[in-house]
This record gives structure tokens, C-alpha cells and sequence, in this order.
């Protein structure tokens, strides 16, 4: 599951569950003791045109569906009668088809009731308004009375259609626009275009809405008036909303704009022939992330903090640091969220109100003045969106109109011809709000539509927000459109999908195979080199395959799209990211072999035991976690990847390298530099700190498939212990580029609300632990000298199992293995992490009368240490120093 909640609440709606109260079909309407229409659950699901899913209640003779005037719209449930400019459509007992079953599988063990041939043409109408379905006795005793949820049955009549209309704003040759949207159950739209009312016209077929316009409309503001039943209001309303596919808003995203994005004016100079960098395959991608205010806003070199711009200010420190980056094989920088975001003012942002250098290391009033302004400050990670298809106004210079385009595109432009790719971070599993929220957009122009409804019909929040619905069809198509948009109008060279286990395979298929047709020619980009992935996690309402085949960690094998994987970096960490006790070790913060005081870790040989395992998934994850890979675990057992347990699961779930995607650290959890700092015994010696930083990163950076780490890593980045960090401000999340200005740690304990039941382990650390700039600029040089070596030996970019079979091995692995030592051998190199705190040999009687000596690159590198490694011909031996890793070459 995901590992950390982006949002401190849950936005989604709350139907509250009512006791039923039997009524007559000939009893006169009186006021209600049940739910009002606002407060009703919605447990009928309408599937489509002839079907109708819903548990039958005992007693119950016949059912119906019923759409009532709007004056008789706030009426509970139970007691809407036919009658005057009221629709009904009778229904019949029935079952579900296998069919109907496969499509909708959370729902199979519902009764189905079909809708009377008689009656479906009354189907288009009622879905325009309120709707209600009731169960009634033979002597019409209502036995149960619920609203109804439409999705499937909107898909059915309409999406076929809608899928051919293009949506947002269209321009003609002669440079006029059409503006478009999709409100299907709407009784009236209208465009509110600079506060005048325009008409729109609706299609019958499709439920799109629409108007032609003049060229006078370029560049101008516009709304949609959207008359609709809104469930959260009980009755029909009027929203003002902006158009979910806008390309452009005037500030905090108060209006759409009429924008072109083929205007030559938003075009930076040299955008139109951008040179991209050289494409690589994704098993090949090694990739930063990064947020694009922590890029800058620490750094006084640069002349944009905070900003898109910053990243074209090429003298700036945190430049240069991503130049010798790149130049060591970094190819990709990862942005945490760039769309338009909910909770960040675009202007006239508020700073905390305290001398916050001035505090002790571990007091608590940092992170109180920190969260005092959070709400009003530039910062958030973003994982809130609004609007999916424009870029976040608090990164331009000035965020009124579609000047922020320009400015995305020179960061775009400046980064690529740095040599790195640009990766977006997409949200669109969840939006920020639903229902008649300000920050609600989708569902108040087609309520209940867009996002995933639970079985009473509240809005499911498993992922923190307002949970979205890629499974129906419109929804799933804004994601396609989406992601098309930024590749083909802002040249963007990969997404990472948050919280990809709750889209459908088939959307992210779709995804993939809409960005592969994208051809230079046509599309001025070459969709087929852009890459995919996401986190697989399964949990919540769609856990393992309830509603569709998930977007999960094992289905994603062989589709081109990777996951993140958690395998080796909760063995290369220790633990979990929710221990009670962050003190529990791993392989490279000394379970067992340099143990910490923390009776968590339990005795002696239970971390014996349980270092070996980790040894069992660092090896599966060094494979690129391939599930069917062949080899000898810890205990002499033959088995897979797949055969190594990981909390139940199979460790090994790919089908070949880049279907996984390594790491030991991201924006989720402490950082790995603050991990190792609860973890590692308390003396530990700053040099060594950052030699087991290294090697946990090494765990990633030298396996088969694409790796990532956190932008800072490398130079020992800490948040001073905070866990989740969304919305703890430039204080918390500095990222300096200058190692005189430190690493972040001892800047305050945490905030209280993600971090408060661990100041107790934190207050001491923070006043204790530290490193310099010896370590950091080591930390950060050994890493590049590692990046380069994997980018200039093509073992590590193996392309099957089968060579990965054939070329990859741990011949020591077994029960004599030294704990705390992995040895791989990949084709002519051998690979020795020695994650203990002595010089370790170990022999390969392979490797007897072959000279092996120190791959070139570490020889000739910068960390001094790893170049006392040592191989002996005679006996096989290499002997490696403590916390190291040492790569050697045969010849």
C-alpha cells in the first residue's frame, strides 16, 4: 500500500445510513423520519440500459426506479410516488449475466433487476434529475428505498459516442474556438464566458455540450454553468465550475481560459526543434526525484527560487549538480507534482513567523511555527489535484494566463539539454475534493460520475482524497487525454502514476499504447521512448482484483509500464515504514552485525535469521525482482524469486528487468539519511554514515531494471527525521546543493501530527548526530562513481530472464553465507557488498587463477577506501574493507 497519507483528511462524501420506515403506495406524503435526499445512501447500482443491481429485501414482490419532478426532489426516499412529471421504469427480478459479473466483480453477488423493455426509453430522461429505486411487498409496502448510482449505465448510453467527441477547448484553421464539455445528466449548460451568458447545445447521443466560437474569444476567461441534480445538495443547483480539461487558469484557478497552446508566443525560444536527450530504454533509467521548490529555494546561487525558471539558471549550484549527475548516467529527473494544485496560494504566500535558525536542534518550536503557516505557504508536495492538465501557478513567475507554459516549457527545454528526461508525477487516482466543494470540479458537473463510489454510494478514500473512478469510461479517458497532452504540448519524457494499483490495467494498456502512436513527424514527439511507471500497490476498495484487474505490482509484468519496488528497500532499511520502533535494522544499517540498543531487533539469532532473509530479497530485487529466476536462497534451498516470502507476498513478481523499479528512499517516509540515523547505533561515525548511505543506495543502483533515489540522497539529505514531509515547508524540506550549508538534520523535531510518537527516539539524535562536508561531498562523488560504472557495463542492462539466467549469480549464497556480505557475480564482474563494520574475504574457488582487479572506475574514483579492495588469484579471495562496495572485472 501506499506508504504514507498525502492529506492530513479524507474529503470525500459522507451518506449517512438510515433505518428504514415501511410506507404504502397509497399513503398520502408526510414529512419523513428517514434521510433526507442529501443525506440518503445510494445502494442501487445501475449497471446499464437494462440492468439494475441491488440486494433484494425480504418480502419484496416488485421494484421500480422513480425520477421526480424537481419539486418533489427533497422527499425521502421511500416516499416518491409516480404521478405527475414523475418517470418510472418498473423492474424484474433477475441475475446477473457472467458477463455483467466479470465487468463489475465487487458487485456479483447482487440480485439484478431488469428494466422493463417498455420503459427504457424513459432511461436518458431520469437520469437528468433525481433518482430513486424502491422495493415494495405485493401490498406495496415499500420494503427498501435507496438513490442509485449511474456510472455504468451513463457509460453504456453515452461514452461510445463521447469517446468521438473532443473535449475543452478546439480550435478551427481560421483560429476559432469550439468549447466542449461532457455533462451527460445536466438539465441545462451554459459557457459564462468573461460574465456573459453563451447558450450551449447538447448532443443527444454523446451528452456532450458544446458551442462554437469567435476568434475574439482567444485568451479569454470562461466558466460553465452547469444545471444539474447535485446528490450532496439534495436538489437541483447551478454550479459555476472551470472545465476539467482547461489548458489554462488565471490565478488559484479561479477561471479557464480560451487558450491555444499552438500560440507561437508560449513557445520559449528553440522549443519547436527541441533536441531531446538520448532515449533509453526504461530497464536503463536512473532517475532523480525531485520537487521543483526544493530544486531552488534553499539555493542563494539561483536567481528563480522556487520556480520553473530555476532550472534554466545554469550557473546555480543545484545545476551543476544535476550536470555531473547526468554526465555520471543519471537520465531522468522525476517532478513530484506539477499540475494545477488545491492547497498551494499562487500568490501573496505566507512565510513562518519565527527565527527559525535561531532554535535548538531538538526543540519543538520549528515545526509549530512551520504548521501554523503550512495551510497559507508556497509549499506542498501536490498530491491534490484540481485541474489535471495545467501546470501549478505557484512555479511561475507570475501565474496569471498561460505565461506558466512558457516557463514549464523552458524548465522542459533546460533540463533536456542537460542530458536528463523529464518525468511528471500524475495523480489521478484521487482529486482533491468532491461533491459542491469549491476544490471539486468533476463531480459537480456530472455528480457521482467521475468519482469511485462505496457500496452505500459514499465516495471511497482509501487513497487520502476523493477517490476517482478510472474504471468508467470518461474517466478513463481524461487520464489518456491528459497524459497526451503533456507528452505531444509539453515534451515530457516519462509519468509516474501515484497510487497506480487503483487504475485498471487496461487504463494504464491504454495509456501505453495512445503514447506509442505518437510519432516526430506528426506529434512533434516520439511517444514510444517515453516511460511509465507507478506504484502497485493493492489495498483498499480495490485490493486484489475486487472491481477490475488492478494496475498492481504482478499484473504490470510485461506491459512496459514498471512498479516500484518495496522488497529490497525494506530489507536494505530494516523493517517497515510503520514500526513502532524506528530503531529495527536492516542489511545496511547493521542488523545484527553492528546491532543498535532497540529490543525490537530481538535476540541474536532471530537478526541472525532475519538478515539472511533480507540477504534472500536484496538478491531477488538485484535481478530486477524477477519471479522466475533460478538460485540458492540463504537456508541451501533451491526456489525463485518468486519462491522468497515478502510479508506473504512473492518477493520476485517480474517477468523481466524493467518491469521493477529500485529504490531505498523517495519523498514517502524518512529519508534514507534520517532512517539510517534511528537505525544505526547511536556512536556511529559520521565517515561511516555515509559509506552504509552508499551502499543501500548501491542496492538499487546496481540491480537489473531502472532505479531512483530522493534529489539529496547522494549528499546524505535528512528532513530532520520528519516521516511525511507533504506540507512541511522550505524549513523541513531544504535541499542544499552547498555542503557548508549542512544536510538538513538537527533543524527542529518534526511535526507533531506525522512524527510526534517518535520524538522520543528523535530528540536525542537530533543533538547528536551529524555530518560535514567531507562526508557529504564523498557520499555524493562515491555515488556518481557507481552510476557511471553501471551505465559503461552493458551487464547490467540485461534485456530477459533468460540472460539474466545465464549471466547473474550468488555463488556463495547458502547456509555458510557471512552475514551481512552479498557477493554477486554478473558476467565478467564481480559484486561485493560488505555492509558489516570489518574487512571481509570472500571465495570463490570460480574466480581461482582468473585476475580480477578493481573495476577502473572506483580505482580512478574518489572514495579512497574501496581502492584497499583486493582480489587473490591464487586462492579466489576478494577481500573487501568494512561498509564498502567494491566492483571488480576479470582480465
Amino acid at each position: 500500500m501506499r506508504r504514507t497519507i498525502t492529506l492530513a483528511v479524507s474529503l470525500g462524501l459522507c451518506a449517512a445510513l438510515t433505518a428504514a420506515l415501511p410506507a404504502t403506495a397509497d399513503t398520502p406524503d408526510a414529512p419523513s423520519a428517514r434521510a433526507t435526499a442529501a443525506e440518503e445512501t445510494a445502494e442501487a447500482v445501475w449497471l446499464d440500459a437494462r440492468t439494475v443491481a441491488w440486494p433484494r429485501a425480504e418480502g419484496t414482490a416488485s421494484a421500480r426506479l422513480l425520477a421526480p419532478a424537481q419539486g418533489a426532489e427533497k422527499r425521502a426516499a421511500e416516499q416518491i410516488r409516480p404521478g405527475p412529471g414523475t418517470r418510472q421504469l418498473r423492474l424484474t427480478a433477475g441475475k446477473l449475466t457472467a458477463a455483467q459479473a466479470k465487468r463489475f466483480p465487487h458487485l456479483a453477488a447482487y440480485d439484478a433487476w431488469r428494466v422493463d423493455a417498455r420503459d427504457r426509453h424513459l432511461a436518458a430522461d431520469a437520469l437528468r434529475g433525481r433518482l430513486v429505486a424502491q422495493q415494495r411487498a405485493a401490498d406495496g409496502t415499500v420494503t427498501a428505498a435507496t438513490a442509485v448510482q449511474t456510472a455504468g449505465v451513463l457509460d453504456d448510453l453515452y461514452a461510445g459516442a463521447a469517446q468521438r467527441r473532443a473535449l475543452g477547448v478546439t480550435f478551427d484553421r481560421a483560429g476559432r474556438p469550439t468549447l466542449s464539455v461532457w455533462a451527460p445528466t445536466a438539465r441545462r449548460v451554459a459557457l459564462d464566458l468573461d460574465g456573459r451568458t453563451v447558450p450551449m447545445r447538447r448532443d443527444a447521443a454523446s451528452g456532450v455540450w458544446s458551442v462554437e466560437g469567435e476568434r475574439g474569444w482567444k485568451d479569454r476567461e470562461y466558466a460553465y454553468d452547469v444545471t444539474v441534480y447535485a446528490p450532496e445538495a439534495g436538489r437541483t443547483v447551478t454550479n459555476t465550475v472551470t472545465d476539467p480539461y482547461s489548458v489554462a487558469l488565471t490565478t488559484d484557478s479561479r477561471r479557464s481560459l480560451v487558450t491555444d497552446l499552438d500560440d507561437p508566443k508560449l513557445a520559449p525560444p528553440g522549443w519547436k526543434n527541441l533536441r531531446k536527450p538520448t532515449a533509453v530504454p526504461l530497464r536503463d533509467a536512473q532517475i532523480q526525484e525531485l520537487h521543483v521548490r526544493d530544486f531552488s529555494a534553499s539555493d542563494p546561487t539561483n536567481a528563480h527560487p522556487g520556480t520553473y525558471r530555476a532550472f534554466t539558471d545554469r550557473d546555480s549550484d543545484g545545476a551543476r549538480h544535476l550536470r555531473r549527475l547526468a554526465d555520471a548516467g543519471t537520465t531522468h529527473v522525476h517532478l513530484l507534482p506539477v499540475f494545477d494544485i488545491a492547497t498551494i496560494p499562487e500568490k501573496d504566500a505566507k512565510s513562518p513567523d519565527c527565527d527559525l535558525p535561531a532554535l535548538p536542534a531538538d526543540s519543538e518550536r520549528q515545526q509549530e511555527c512551520v504548521t501554523a503557516s503550512a495551510a497559507e505557504d508556497a509549499y506542498n508536495w501536490g498530491y491534490d489535484p484540481l485541474h489535471y492538465t495545467v501546470p501549478e501557478g505557484s512555479y511561475a513567475t507570475d501565474p496569471e494566463g498561460a505565461g506558466r507554459t512558457r516557463e514549464f516549457r523552458e524548465m522542459v527545454g533546460a533540463l533536456n539539454r542537460d542530458g536528463l528526461g523529464v518525468v511528471m508525477d500524475v495523480v489521478y487516482n484521487h482529486t482533491a475534493a468532491s461533491g459542491q466543494a469549491d476544490t471539486s470540479v468533476l463531480d459537480r458537473i456530472v455528480p457521482g460520475y467521475y468519482q469511485r463510489l462505496l457500496a452505500d454510494g459514499s465516495v471511497a478514500d482509501s487513497t487520502c482524497c476523493a477517490g476517482t473512478a478510472p474504471e468508467n469510461a470518461m474517466m478513463g479517458r481524461l487520464v489518456v487525454d491528459s497524459v497526451v497532452t503533456w507528452a505531444k504540448q509539453y515534451k515530457v519524457d516519462g509519468f509516474r502514476f501515484d497510487l497506480m494499483g487503483h487504475h485498471p490495467k487496461a487504463n494504464m494498456v491504454a495509456v501505453r499504447k495512445a503514447l506509442d502512436t505518437l510519432t516526430p513527424a506528426r506529434d512533434g514527439v516520439d511517444g514510444k521512448r517515453i516511460i511509465l511507471y507507478g506504484e502497485g500497490w493493492t489495498f483498499g476498495e480495490v485490493a486484489d482484483d475486487a472491481r477490475f484487474v488492478q494496475a498492481s505490482q504482478a499484473n504490470m509484468a510485461g506491459t512496459g509500464i514498471a512498479t516500484f519496488s518495496d522488497r529490497a528497500r525494506d530489507a536494505v532499511r530494516g523493517g517497515g515504514p510503520f514500526d513502532e520502533d524506528p530503531g529495527v535494522q536492516g542489511f545496511a544499517s547493521g542488523l545484527y552485525t553492528d546491532p543498535n540498543d532497540s529490543p525490537a531487533n530481538g535476540t541474536r539469532a532471530e537478526q541472525r535469521a532475519r538478515l539472511l532473509h533480507y540477504q534472500d530479497l536484496i538478491k531477488v530485487g538485484l535481478t530486477g525482482n524477477l519471479a522466475g529466476y533460478r538460485f540458492t536462497d540463504s537456508t541451501g534451498r533451491r526456489t525463485t524469486g518468486a519462491g522468497v516470502d515478502y510479508n506473504g507476498a512473492p518477493a520476485g513478481y517480474a517477468e523481466r528487468p524493467g518491469d521493477a523499479l529500485a529504490y531505498a528512499d523517495a519523498h514517502d517516509n524518512e529519508t534514507l539519511f534520517d532512517a539510517l540515523a534511528f537505525k544505526l547505533p547511536a556512536g556511529t561515525r559520521a565517515a561511516d554514515r555515509a559509506r552504509m548511505q552508499i551502499l543501500a543506495m548501491a542496492t538499487a543502483t546496481l540491480s537489473q531494471g531502472p532505479a531512483l533515489s530522493q534529489a539529496g540522497t547522494d549528499r546524505l539529505r535528512s528532513k530532520s527525521l520528519d516521516r511525511n514531509s507533504y506540507d512541511s515547508g522550505d524549513w523541513f524540506n531544504a535541499l542544499h546543493w552547498d555542503c557548508r550549508q549542512g544536510n538538513g538534520f538537527g533543524r527542529g523535531l518534526p511535526p507533531a501530527a506525522d512524527n510526534q510518537d517518535k520524538w522520543e527516539y528523535a530528540g536525542p539524535l537530533l543533538t547528536t548526530v551529524s555530518v560535514g562536508c567531507a562526508e557529504i561531498e564523498a557520499s555524493a562523488a562515491a555515488h556518481r562513481d557507481l552510476l557511471t560504472l553501471r551505465a559503461t557495463e552493458p551487464a547490467f542492462s540485461l534485456r530477459s530472464t533468460a540472460e539474466v539466467q545465464r549471466a547473474l549469480s550468488f555463488p556463495l549464497s547458502g547456509p555458510d553465507e557471512t552475514p551481512g556480505v552479498l557477493t554477486m557475480r554478473l558476467g565478467d564482474l564481480v559484486v561485493v557488498l560488505n555492509a558489516t563494520p570489518d574487512t571481509q574475504d570472500q571465495r570463490l574457488t570460480s574466480a581461482t587463477g582468473t585476475r580480477y582487479a578493481l573495476h577502473p572506475v572506483q580505482a580512478r574514483g574518489a572514495d579512497p577506501v574501496v581502492k584497499d579492495s583486493a582480489h587473490d588469484r591464487r586462492t579466489g579471495t576478494f577481500t573487501v574493507p568494512p561498509r564498502t562496495v567494491a566492483v571488480f572485472r576479470a582480465g
